[in-house]
Protein backbone atom coordinates (compact mmCIF):
# COMPACT_ATOMS: atom_id res chain seq x y z
CA UNK A 1 0.00 0.00 0.00
CA UNK A 2 3.13 2.63 0.94
CA UNK A 3 5.00 1.66 -2.21
CA UNK A 4 1.43 2.12 -4.17
CA UNK A 5 1.40 5.06 -3.10
CA UNK A 6 4.18 6.51 -3.20
CA UNK A 7 5.13 5.42 -6.47
CA UNK A 8 1.62 7.14 -8.18
CA UNK A 9 2.65 10.57 -6.39
CA UNK A 10 5.35 10.40 -7.99
CA UNK A 11 4.04 9.51 -11.42
CA UNK A 12 2.15 12.80 -10.84
CA UNK A 13 4.78 14.96 -9.42
CA UNK A 14 5.11 16.95 -12.99
CA UNK A 15 1.09 17.73 -13.02
CA UNK A 16 1.83 19.11 -9.34
CA UNK A 17 4.27 21.05 -10.69
CA UNK A 18 2.42 22.54 -13.45
CA UNK A 19 -0.60 22.97 -10.74
CA UNK A 20 1.42 24.73 -8.35
CA UNK A 21 2.79 27.46 -11.11
CA UNK A 22 -0.32 27.49 -12.74
CA UNK A 23 -1.58 28.65 -9.24
CA UNK A 24 1.35 30.45 -9.06
CA UNK A 25 1.13 32.78 -11.67
CA UNK A 26 -2.81 33.44 -11.41
CA UNK A 27 -3.29 34.46 -7.74
CA UNK A 28 -5.97 36.32 -5.90
CA UNK A 29 -6.22 37.80 -2.24
CA UNK A 30 -8.17 36.45 0.80
CA UNK A 31 -11.99 36.70 0.20
CA UNK A 32 -11.86 36.94 -3.61
CA UNK A 33 -10.69 33.77 -4.87
CA UNK A 34 -12.99 32.98 -6.89
CA UNK A 35 -11.21 31.70 -9.72
CA UNK A 36 -9.07 29.70 -7.84
CA UNK A 37 -12.19 28.04 -6.08
CA UNK A 38 -13.80 27.13 -9.46
CA UNK A 39 -10.09 25.78 -10.56
CA UNK A 40 -10.15 23.55 -7.55
CA UNK A 41 -13.92 22.26 -7.95
CA UNK A 42 -12.46 21.47 -12.04
CA UNK A 43 -10.84 19.22 -10.97
CA UNK A 44 -12.60 17.49 -8.75
CA UNK A 45 -15.29 16.90 -11.00
CA UNK A 46 -13.07 16.00 -13.55
CA UNK A 47 -11.94 13.02 -11.05
CA UNK A 48 -15.69 12.16 -10.68
CA UNK A 49 -15.23 12.74 -6.78
CA UNK A 50 -17.88 13.95 -4.81
CA UNK A 51 -17.54 18.05 -4.23
CA UNK A 52 -18.94 20.79 -2.42
CA UNK A 53 -18.46 24.50 -3.27
CA UNK A 54 -18.93 27.94 -1.64
CA UNK A 55 -18.54 26.25 1.78
CA UNK A 56 -18.11 29.24 4.50
CA UNK A 57 -17.46 31.45 1.40
CA UNK A 58 -15.36 30.25 -1.10
CA UNK A 59 -14.30 27.26 0.42
CA UNK A 60 -14.10 23.88 -1.27
CA UNK A 61 -14.57 20.67 0.69
CA UNK A 62 -14.35 17.40 -1.19
CA UNK A 63 -14.92 13.16 -0.55
CA UNK A 64 -13.18 10.29 -1.02
CA UNK A 65 -14.48 7.25 0.24
CA UNK A 66 -12.32 3.91 0.76
CA UNK A 67 -13.86 0.69 -0.07
CA UNK A 68 -13.91 -0.65 3.67
CA UNK A 69 -14.82 1.01 6.89
CA UNK A 70 -13.12 2.86 9.24
CA UNK A 71 -12.47 6.55 10.21
CA UNK A 72 -12.90 9.85 8.59
CA UNK A 73 -9.53 11.63 8.00
CA UNK A 74 -9.68 15.61 6.61
CA UNK A 75 -6.85 17.24 4.99
CA UNK A 76 -6.49 20.45 4.83
CA UNK A 77 -4.54 23.55 2.11
CA UNK A 78 -5.06 27.17 1.94
CA UNK A 79 -4.94 28.65 -1.39
CA UNK A 80 -5.52 32.59 -0.79
CA UNK A 81 -2.76 34.71 -2.16
CA UNK A 82 -1.42 38.35 -0.31
CA UNK A 83 -1.50 41.80 -1.64
CA UNK A 84 2.89 41.51 -2.50
CA UNK A 85 4.41 42.63 -6.15
CA UNK A 86 6.20 39.88 -7.12
CA UNK A 87 10.22 40.19 -7.27
CA UNK A 88 11.27 36.31 -7.75
CA UNK A 89 12.00 37.05 -12.12
CA UNK A 90 10.77 33.59 -12.42
CA UNK A 91 9.54 32.07 -15.74
CA UNK A 92 5.87 31.25 -14.12
CA UNK A 93 5.79 34.66 -11.66
CA UNK A 94 2.88 36.15 -10.80
CA UNK A 95 0.73 37.62 -13.82
CA UNK A 96 -1.23 40.12 -11.33
CA UNK A 97 0.16 42.75 -10.22
CA UNK A 98 0.61 43.66 -6.75
CA UNK A 99 -0.24 40.30 -5.94
CA UNK A 100 1.67 37.31 -4.89
CA UNK A 101 1.57 34.00 -3.84
CA UNK A 102 4.42 34.43 -1.32
CA UNK A 103 3.56 31.99 1.48
CA UNK A 104 3.87 29.04 -0.27
CA UNK A 105 -0.48 28.30 -0.80
CA UNK A 106 0.03 27.31 -4.16
CA UNK A 107 2.00 24.40 -3.67
CA UNK A 108 -0.20 23.80 -0.52
CA UNK A 109 -3.51 23.36 -3.22
CA UNK A 110 -1.25 21.45 -5.36
CA UNK A 111 -0.06 19.37 -2.93
CA UNK A 112 -3.59 18.47 -2.04
CA UNK A 113 -4.82 17.85 -5.18
CA UNK A 114 -2.38 15.40 -6.31
CA UNK A 115 -2.53 13.05 -3.36
CA UNK A 116 -6.59 13.58 -3.86
CA UNK A 117 -5.92 12.06 -7.41
CA UNK A 118 -3.96 9.05 -6.23
CA UNK A 119 -6.21 8.16 -2.77
CA UNK A 120 -9.17 8.17 -5.50
CA UNK A 121 -7.40 5.79 -8.08
CA UNK A 122 -6.94 3.60 -4.31
CA UNK A 123 -9.87 3.91 -2.82
CA UNK A 124 -11.41 0.40 -3.54
CA UNK A 125 -7.87 -0.87 -0.97
CA UNK A 126 -8.73 2.09 1.55
CA UNK A 127 -10.49 2.07 4.90
CA UNK A 128 -12.69 5.18 5.68
CA UNK A 129 -13.41 8.40 3.91
CA UNK A 130 -11.10 11.20 3.43
CA UNK A 131 -11.89 15.14 3.39
CA UNK A 132 -9.88 17.25 1.05
CA UNK A 133 -10.06 20.62 2.55
CA UNK A 134 -9.32 23.08 0.43
CA UNK A 135 -9.78 26.52 2.58
CA UNK A 136 -9.71 30.10 1.40
CA UNK A 137 -8.88 33.06 3.15
CA UNK A 138 -6.02 31.93 5.30
CA UNK A 139 -3.78 35.04 5.57
CA UNK A 140 -6.73 37.93 6.46
CA UNK A 141 -8.48 37.67 9.81
CA UNK A 142 -11.23 35.95 10.49
CA UNK A 143 -10.11 33.92 7.92
CA UNK A 144 -11.98 31.36 6.36
CA UNK A 145 -11.30 28.09 8.65
CA UNK A 146 -14.09 29.19 10.92
CA UNK A 147 -16.77 29.62 8.59
CA UNK A 148 -16.16 26.93 6.69
CA UNK A 149 -16.20 25.12 10.16
CA UNK A 150 -19.78 26.49 10.65
CA UNK A 151 -20.50 25.13 6.97
CA UNK A 152 -20.28 21.71 8.05
CA UNK A 153 -16.65 20.77 6.09
CA UNK A 154 -15.92 18.69 9.72
CA UNK A 155 -18.59 16.69 9.92
CA UNK A 156 -17.81 13.11 10.75
CA UNK A 157 -14.05 14.06 10.88
CA UNK A 158 -12.24 12.06 13.39
CA UNK A 159 -8.76 13.26 12.77
CA UNK A 160 -7.04 15.98 10.68
CA UNK A 161 -3.77 16.89 9.29
CA UNK A 162 -1.85 19.83 7.44
CA UNK A 163 1.00 20.42 6.75
CA UNK A 164 2.69 24.07 5.90
CA UNK A 165 6.03 24.83 3.04
CA UNK A 166 8.29 26.30 5.19
CA UNK A 167 11.07 27.74 2.95
CA UNK A 168 13.09 28.48 6.31
CA UNK A 169 14.21 24.41 6.87
CA UNK A 170 16.04 22.72 4.08
CA UNK A 171 14.63 19.99 1.89
CA UNK A 172 14.06 16.79 4.00
CA UNK A 173 13.07 18.63 7.18
CA UNK A 174 9.78 17.71 8.79
CA UNK A 175 9.25 20.00 11.94
CA UNK A 176 6.78 19.13 14.38
CA UNK A 177 5.38 19.88 18.08
CA UNK A 178 3.58 18.46 20.70
CA UNK A 179 1.07 21.32 21.99
CA UNK A 180 1.57 24.94 20.72
CA UNK A 181 3.03 25.32 17.90
CA UNK A 182 2.34 28.52 16.42
CA UNK A 183 1.06 31.63 18.37
CA UNK A 184 -2.48 33.27 18.59
CA UNK A 185 -2.27 36.66 16.97
CA UNK A 186 -4.13 39.65 17.96
CA UNK A 187 -3.85 43.44 16.79
CA UNK A 188 -4.53 46.98 18.26
CA UNK A 189 -5.18 50.32 17.38
CA UNK A 190 -4.42 53.45 19.15
CA UNK A 191 -5.88 56.61 18.31
CA UNK A 192 -4.34 59.53 20.58
CA UNK A 193 -6.50 62.95 20.66
CA UNK A 194 -4.48 65.68 22.01
CA UNK A 195 -4.70 69.46 21.05
CA UNK A 196 -2.56 70.88 18.12
CA UNK A 197 -0.77 74.04 17.69
CA UNK A 198 2.18 76.20 16.57
CA UNK A 199 5.32 74.24 16.17
CA UNK A 200 6.63 77.37 18.17
CA UNK A 201 4.40 77.29 20.91
CA UNK A 202 4.51 74.08 22.25
CA UNK A 203 2.90 75.46 25.96
CA UNK A 204 -0.09 75.71 24.02
CA UNK A 205 -0.73 72.19 22.93
CA UNK A 206 -0.87 68.72 24.17
CA UNK A 207 1.61 67.01 21.56
CA UNK A 208 -0.03 63.87 20.28
CA UNK A 209 3.68 63.00 19.11
CA UNK A 210 5.31 63.15 22.45
CA UNK A 211 2.55 61.36 23.93
CA UNK A 212 2.52 58.66 21.09
CA UNK A 213 6.32 58.36 21.71
CA UNK A 214 5.91 58.08 25.49
CA UNK A 215 3.48 55.33 24.55
CA UNK A 216 5.27 53.63 22.51
CA UNK A 217 8.13 53.13 25.31
CA UNK A 218 5.58 52.09 28.24
CA UNK A 219 4.05 49.32 25.87
CA UNK A 220 7.23 47.53 25.67
CA UNK A 221 7.26 47.08 29.66
CA UNK A 222 4.47 44.91 29.39
CA UNK A 223 6.20 41.72 28.14
CA UNK A 224 9.20 42.40 29.87
CA UNK A 225 8.18 43.28 33.23
CA UNK A 226 3.95 41.86 33.31
CA UNK A 227 4.56 38.82 31.44
CA UNK A 228 6.43 35.50 32.94
CA UNK A 229 9.81 34.91 31.88
CA UNK A 230 8.47 31.31 31.58
CA UNK A 231 5.46 32.38 29.33
CA UNK A 232 6.28 33.67 25.75
CA UNK A 233 4.66 36.66 24.02
CA UNK A 234 5.37 39.56 21.86
CA UNK A 235 3.82 42.94 21.84
CA UNK A 236 5.09 45.04 18.68
CA UNK A 237 4.10 48.42 17.55
CA UNK A 238 4.05 48.00 13.43
CA UNK A 239 3.08 51.93 12.63
CA UNK A 240 3.13 55.43 14.55
CA UNK A 241 1.79 57.92 11.76
CA UNK A 242 0.03 61.92 12.25
CA UNK A 243 0.40 64.90 10.19
CA UNK A 244 3.33 65.83 8.25
CA UNK A 245 3.66 69.50 8.42
CA UNK A 246 6.96 70.26 9.79
CA UNK A 247 6.10 73.41 12.04
CA UNK A 248 2.84 72.34 13.27
CA UNK A 249 2.11 69.84 16.52
CA UNK A 250 -0.19 67.04 15.42
CA UNK A 251 -3.25 67.41 17.18
CA UNK A 252 -3.97 63.92 16.90
CA UNK A 253 -1.66 60.57 16.46
CA UNK A 254 -2.03 56.94 15.16
CA UNK A 255 -0.13 53.63 16.77
CA UNK A 256 -1.04 49.91 15.72
CA UNK A 257 0.45 46.55 15.75
CA UNK A 258 0.29 43.03 16.71
CA UNK A 259 0.23 41.20 19.94
CA UNK A 260 1.38 37.48 19.88
CA UNK A 261 0.48 34.73 22.77
CA UNK A 262 0.24 30.82 23.26
CA UNK A 263 -1.43 31.14 26.68
CA UNK A 264 -5.28 32.48 26.59
CA UNK A 265 -4.53 34.13 30.23
CA UNK A 266 -1.20 36.01 28.99
CA UNK A 267 -3.32 37.08 25.64
CA UNK A 268 -6.14 38.49 28.25
CA UNK A 269 -3.48 40.13 30.61
CA UNK A 270 -2.02 41.51 27.66
CA UNK A 271 -5.36 43.36 25.97
CA UNK A 272 -6.07 44.61 29.55
CA UNK A 273 -2.34 46.35 29.79
CA UNK A 274 -2.11 48.02 27.02
CA UNK A 275 -5.64 49.85 27.78
CA UNK A 276 -4.32 50.42 31.40
CA UNK A 277 -1.35 51.79 29.64
CA UNK A 278 -2.84 53.97 26.97
CA UNK A 279 -5.38 55.69 29.75
CA UNK A 280 -2.33 56.06 32.31
CA UNK A 281 0.05 58.13 29.76
CA UNK A 282 -2.94 59.85 28.09
CA UNK A 283 -4.59 61.00 31.61
CA UNK A 284 -1.28 61.64 32.75
CA UNK A 285 -1.14 64.18 29.18
CA UNK A 286 -4.75 65.40 29.59
CA UNK A 287 -5.58 63.96 26.70
CA UNK A 288 -8.24 61.81 25.31
CA UNK A 289 -7.69 58.37 23.59
CA UNK A 290 -9.62 55.95 21.62
CA UNK A 291 -8.22 52.18 21.83
CA UNK A 292 -9.42 48.82 20.00
CA UNK A 293 -8.53 45.50 20.12
CA UNK A 294 -9.34 42.99 18.03
CA UNK A 295 -8.41 38.88 18.75
CA UNK A 296 -7.08 37.04 15.51
CA UNK A 297 -6.65 33.09 15.21
CA UNK A 298 -6.00 31.31 18.22
CA UNK A 299 -2.67 29.78 18.93
CA UNK A 300 -2.40 26.34 17.38
CA UNK A 301 -2.22 23.44 19.51
CA UNK A 302 -1.09 20.36 18.43
CA UNK A 303 -2.73 17.06 20.41
CA UNK A 304 -0.43 14.81 21.65
CA UNK A 305 -1.17 11.64 20.21
CA UNK A 306 -1.49 12.42 16.60
CA UNK A 307 1.55 14.64 17.09
CA UNK A 308 3.67 11.48 18.16
CA UNK A 309 1.72 9.30 14.98
CA UNK A 310 2.83 11.78 12.95
CA UNK A 311 6.23 11.51 13.69
CA UNK A 312 6.40 7.65 13.55
CA UNK A 313 4.79 8.14 9.86
CA UNK A 314 7.19 10.60 8.96
CA UNK A 315 10.07 8.52 9.46
CA UNK A 316 8.57 6.49 6.69
CA UNK A 317 9.17 8.83 3.69
CA UNK A 318 12.57 8.24 2.19
CA UNK A 319 12.30 12.56 1.38
CA UNK A 320 12.12 13.22 5.26
CA UNK A 321 15.99 13.20 5.95
CA UNK A 322 15.71 15.57 9.49
CA UNK A 323 13.13 14.74 11.61
CA UNK A 324 13.52 17.20 14.40
CA UNK A 325 11.23 19.11 17.06
CA UNK A 326 9.69 22.78 16.25
CA UNK A 327 10.04 25.75 18.50
CA UNK A 328 7.28 28.00 18.90
CA UNK A 329 6.75 30.13 16.15
CA UNK A 330 5.32 33.60 16.47
CA UNK A 331 3.27 33.59 13.44
CA UNK A 332 -0.34 33.02 13.24
CA UNK A 333 -3.05 30.27 11.73
CA UNK A 334 -6.22 29.74 11.61
CA UNK A 335 -5.50 26.16 11.50
CA UNK A 336 -5.90 26.68 15.41
CA UNK A 337 -9.84 26.14 14.69
CA UNK A 338 -9.39 22.84 13.40
CA UNK A 339 -7.75 21.53 16.57
CA UNK A 340 -10.49 23.24 18.71
CA UNK A 341 -12.85 20.82 17.11
CA UNK A 342 -11.23 17.43 16.04
CA UNK A 343 -8.07 15.57 17.00
CA UNK A 344 -5.28 16.60 15.07
CA UNK A 345 -1.77 18.27 14.62
CA UNK A 346 -0.20 20.67 11.98
CA UNK A 347 3.50 20.64 11.62
CA UNK A 348 6.36 22.24 8.64
CA UNK A 349 7.96 20.30 5.30
CA UNK A 350 11.14 22.00 4.77
CA UNK A 351 11.24 23.63 1.34
CA UNK A 352 14.22 25.70 1.27
CA UNK A 353 15.18 25.70 -2.64
CA UNK A 354 17.95 24.06 -3.56
CA UNK A 355 21.85 26.07 -3.70
CA UNK A 356 21.07 28.72 -1.11
CA UNK A 357 21.64 28.99 2.90
CA UNK A 358 18.89 30.94 3.80
CA UNK A 359 15.88 31.21 1.50
CA UNK A 360 13.42 34.40 1.08
CA UNK A 361 11.42 34.84 4.31
CA UNK A 362 7.71 34.05 4.18
CA UNK A 363 5.70 37.35 2.29
CA UNK A 364 9.21 38.79 0.75
CA UNK A 365 8.33 39.54 -2.71
CA UNK A 366 11.28 37.27 -4.09
CA UNK A 367 10.23 34.24 -1.88
CA UNK A 368 10.22 30.81 -3.04
CA UNK A 369 9.96 27.58 -2.71
CA UNK A 370 11.66 24.47 -3.33
CA UNK A 371 9.02 22.61 -5.64
CA UNK A 372 10.49 18.93 -4.43
CA UNK A 373 9.28 19.38 -0.60
CA UNK A 374 5.45 18.73 -2.01
CA UNK A 375 5.76 15.60 -3.02
CA UNK A 376 7.40 15.00 0.70
CA UNK A 377 4.65 16.64 2.41
CA UNK A 378 2.18 14.60 -0.01
CA UNK A 379 3.92 11.22 1.29
CA UNK A 380 3.62 12.42 4.96
CA UNK A 381 -0.04 13.42 4.22
CA UNK A 382 -1.07 10.40 2.16
CA UNK A 383 0.56 8.17 4.36
CA UNK A 384 -0.74 9.42 7.20
CA UNK A 385 -4.20 10.02 6.67
CA UNK A 386 -4.21 6.00 5.26
CA UNK A 387 -3.31 4.68 8.55
CA UNK A 388 -5.63 6.76 10.42
CA UNK A 389 -8.51 5.49 9.02
CA UNK A 390 -7.75 2.02 9.81
CA UNK A 391 -9.47 1.33 12.43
Amino acid sequence: MKEKLFERLENYYKEMVNIRRYLHQNPELSFKEIKTSAFIAEYYKRLGVEVKTGVGGNGVVARIKGGKPGKTVALRADFDALPIHEETGLPFKSLVPGVMHACGHDGHTATLLILARVLNEMKAELSGEYVMIHQHAEEYAPGGAKPMIEDGCLEGVDVIFGTHLWADGPYGNIRYRKGPIMAAADRFEIIIKGYGGHGAQPHKTKDAIVIGAQLVTNLQQIVSRRVSPIESAVVTVGYFVSDNAFNVIADNAKLGGTVRTFNEDVRSMIEQEIERIVKGTCIAAGCEYEYNYYRGYPAVVNHDAETDFLVDVAKEIPENTLIEESKPEMGGEDFAYYLQHVKGTFFFTGARPDGVEQGYPHHHPKFDINEKAMLAAAKTMGLAAIKSAIE
